[in-house]
């Protein structure tokens, strides 16, 4: 769980991180999943009735590029800002993970790619077209 401790000033800053594989058990597959650690850093600001948190998410992802099946990894860097009604806090701990495993699963991209000019796999001999395959290229 990512906890904040809401203070009674204002531009408060905090950093707090978790184990990718805690975070997200059984949530992805083997081929796309997140490792490492998780870090999010930020600030929240108190406006009237609301609580505003803002910051961004450090995270790497693992995956297979889905137009030459090669397994990849990047780091990826998601900013957010969330504003939460201050009446519906009951304490001064704030639970952001539901905040950010949402803004972690909506960032995701719908193609996969390992680099973004990736040619793929031969439609003859199923090799990678980055010069792995040897097939006619008249094809």
């Amino acid at each position: 769980m990512l906890k904040v401790l809401i203070s009674e000033g204002q531009g408060e800053r905090f950093s707090v991180q978790t184990s990718a594989e805690k975070f997200f058990k059984d949530f992805f597959s083997d081929e796309e999943n997140f490792v490492g650690n998780i870090k999010v850093e930020g600030e929240f600001v108190k406006d009237g009735s609301s609580l505003i948190i803002r910051g961004k998410i450090f995270c790497r992802k693992v995956f297979l590029c889905d137009r030459c099946l090669a397994k990849t990894q990047e780091d990826q860097v998601h900013e957010f800002d969330e504003e939460i009604d201050k009446f519906q806090l009951t304490s001064d701990v704030l639970d952001i993970s539901e905040l950010v495993r949402d803004v972690l699963v909506a960032a995701q991209p719908i193609q996969n790619l390992c680099k973004p000019d990736c040619k793929g796999l031969c439609p003859n001999c199923g090799k990678p077209l980055e010069g792995e395959c040897t097939c006619n290229k008249r094809n």
